[in-house]
């Protein structure tokens, strides 16, 4: 792990940034919309957490009443508390950071932000460590239901750590859920070693196949993309330097489960209750997985995985068993074009 790049990192986010105005382009900046309960949970925190916000996404997935979560690189605590309000009292949020100042504002809003949401006490806990040594950090195996990371991780200098972490934390089960800031193609050393580039979110920006390489690596056959946005730098110096490089904020969502790499058919069958908070109507598992509430849905042994070991189990009706394999789950096969659930490529990512 450099250490030279973290403290660059620290030095970026701890003094040079004062707020989101002094960022030199728009890659950690979201524009994307939230869900009716979000904007009301944000309308009760505090100003000076707000603009200090730094976020390429809204890497907070519904579904979290009790929950015990981890945001990896919670700056001033916005995720943090947003996610306070979302699992209820009797759920706990963690923020890790390794940056003081942001940090300091984060731990001063504790007590008046509970009182904010109408709680007895904080159900948050703030502490200062590294996102590559979660265990020295105190976070045990196995003792996390939800991770999130809001345009943090393309920052660290050892990322295939960072997912190993991520994974070790998780409960079977468990769900990763993060925003970040990716390239099309891997970024040159020289660009790395530019301290604006990098604290820009964008030289330290993870190539998408290396991503997924990453991912297999810890186990993990099978993710989802939940959305994701071009970005525009609107900087001609830094556009300059950056040259043909094209980079992409994505939301991303992965289990802690043992998938297969491909879609499998085994003629399992799901239907969404229609009982999850702010989704009455349908929920998106990904961007080409909507389940309309009570229809029946043909899905892959993934995806049934997904709906039926994890949290969404209560929500969710799925039907059938692994005892039977009726080969590759075709996607491409018009007649699963309304029915089935993948999309193209391998697996259902």
């Amino acid at each position: 792990m450099s250490q030279q790049t973290l403290s660059e990192v620290k030095e970026y986010y701890g003094k040079v940034l004062k707020g989101t105005k002094d960022l030199q382009t728009n890659a950690c900046c979201s524009t994307e919309s939230i869900p009716d309960s979000h904007k009301k949970a944000l309308a009760q925190i505090d100003t000076e957490i707000l603009d200090k916000y730094y976020g390429c996404g809204s890497p907070i997935p519904p579904a979290l009443e009790g929950a015990t979560v981890l945001d990896l690189g919670c700056g001033t605590g916005r995720d943090v508390y947003l996610a306070s309000k979302l699992v209820g009292e009797n759920g706990h949020v963690i923020g890790l950071d390794m940056t003081d100042e942001q940090l300091d504002v984060a731990r001063k809003h504790q007590d008046s932000q509970a009182k904010a949401f109408g709680f007895s006490k904080s159900n948050v806990t703030f502490t200062k460590g590294y996102i590559e040594d979660l265990k020295a950090a105190g976070i045990e195996d196995n003792s996390v239901d939800l991770v999130i990371s809001n345009c943090v991780i393309n920052l660290s200098p050892d990322k295939d750590k960072v997912y190993q972490e991520i994974f070790r934390v998780l409960k079977p089960g468990g769900e990763m859920y993060i925003s970040d800031v990716f390239s099309d193609r891997r970024i040159p050393e020289s660009l790395r070693q530019d301290p604006v580039l990098y604290g820009e979110c964008l030289s330290g920006a993870l190539y998408v196949e290396d991503f997924r390489r990453t991912l297999v690596a810890c186990g993990i056959a099978d993710f989802r993309v939940t959305s994701q946005r071009p970005i525009t730098i609107e900087n001609p110096e830094i556009e300059d330097k950056i040259g043909h490089i094209d980079f992409s904020s994505i939301n991303v969502r992965a289990f802690k489960l043992g998938l297969e790499d491909v879609c499998e058919d085994y003629g399992q069958i799901a239907r969404y209750k229609g009982t999850i908070q702010d989704n009455p109507s349908y929920f998106d598992l990904d961007d080409h997985h909507r389940f309309e509430s009570k229809k029946p849905v043909l899905v892959c042994g993934n995806t049934a995985d997904m709906l039926s070991k994890s949290r969404y189990a209560k929500h969710f009706e799925v039907t059938g068993d692994k005892s039977t394999h009726y080969g590759f789950f075709d996607c491409s096969d018009t007649e699963h074009e309304t029915s089935s659930d993948c999309g193209e490529g391998s697996s259902c990512c």
